[in-house]
């Protein structure tokens, strides 16, 4: 179960895993997104603003929630899982700080449920001294090797890909956070395709600014986080009077020139592109027109249930206590299997 900082809904996935000579392989069985009501959508925008007692009550809450919404998954389709895992909803990450916080409690969830389950895999991480992010890279690097990069583009796009023996991963830059943001602003839920921003311009000093933010010239490990995108990204843009479809346009080809950029880091070799952003031709295209590697849009299914696919896939890990964040990728002091485990 995956729910991301753009607010689309939840995402579940029903995996099924086989490990063959050392290899694993994946089936995706079943896969639905369901929507936040109004309701869930605003208190999940509002969670970082409200009081302690609110938090722990909305904790417990969402945790029930999502205990519910798995529960009618398996009987919809009568899907008896050995486990499940949540990521749950990120309501504040700050590694910097030694802070990270996943909505959704594992023990509320688990009694919903009726499935053991594996839930806050990011803060064991950053106890080692880690950033807590990525943690798809494991994923990548065992269910999706056959591709010099994979890049993930949901509210923030991130990268992983290998380099002398090591996994590399980190966040590249606001992505259908910002989008949708824009999108927003012009009276769309989200720009479809990219039409919004294809009518816009480049402002291109804005632009400049953009990616001259301290962020971007950082090594990784590095991540990013709702507080970044307010207190910094959008800070960039309040400096310049120019129309949304304009902010949309250059947000768009911001997004677009960091992957590219993050892009230049493999010599050659497919790059997988998955996630919400990878349904946006516009985007696409401008990602197209600025590498030189070959893009790869996978099915549907991939593109939009990867993360929950490769958190199951952490959860089996961490079940059978093996290794699920590499310290090489967070900057953690050593590599850990990451994750709770609550018993219904």
């Amino acid at each position: 179960m995956m729910s991301g900082t753009s607010l689309d809904g939840t995402d579940i996935a029903c995996c099924e895993f086989r490990e063959e000579q050392g290899k694993y392989h994946f089936d995706v069985l079943h896969a639905e997104t369901i929507a936040y009501d109004h309701s869930w959508k605003t208190k999940l925008q509002e969670l970082p603003h409200v009081s302690a007692i609110n938090l722990i009550y909305e904790h417990r809450e969402y945790g029930r929630y999502l205990g519910f919404l798995a529960k009618q998954m398996a009987l919809k389709y009568q899907f008896q899982p050995q486990l499940l895992a949540s990521h749950g909803h990120t309501i504040f990450h700050q590694p910097e700080n030694n802070i990270t916080f996943q909505l959704g409690d594992g023990n509320a969830l688990a009694i919903a449920a009726g499935f053991p389950v594996i839930a806050d895999f990011r803060t064991r991480d950053i106890l080692f001294g880690g950033q807590g992010a990525p943690l798809v890279p494991v994923g990548d690097q065992l269910l999706f090797h056959e591709y010099s990069m994979c890049i993930n583009i949901g509210g923030f796009s991130n990268c992983s890909y290998e380099k002398g023996n090591r996994r590399i991963a980190f966040d590249i830059c606001p992505a259908n956070m910002a989008l949708n943001y824009f999108a927003e602003k012009a009276g769309q839920e989200f720009d479809k395709d990219g039409k919004i921003a294809k009518k816009g311009r480049v402002h291109e000093q804005l632009l400049n600014d953009l990616n001259d933010l301290e962020f971007y010239q950082k090594q990784p490990p590095k991540s990013l986080g709702r507080e970044w995108f307010e207190t910094h990204y959008l800070k960039v843009f309040d400096q310049y009077d120019i129309s949304t479809h304009d902010q949309l346009r250059t947000a768009t080809e911001h997004c677009a020139m960091q992957i590219a950029r993050a892009i230049e880091q493999v010599e050659s070799g497919k790059i997988l592109i998955s996630g919400g952003g990878a349904k946006s031709k516009f985007l696409v295209e401008r990602i197209r027109t600025l590498s030189q590697n070959k893009i790869i849009i996978p099915d549907e299914t991939i593109i939009d249930y990867k993360e929950a696919l490769v958190f199951a896939f952490l959860g089996l890990l961490r079940w059978e206590n093996k290794i699920n964040c590499y310290a090489s990728v967070t900057g953690a002091s050593r590599n850990s299997s990451c994750g709770n485990i609550f018993c219904p």
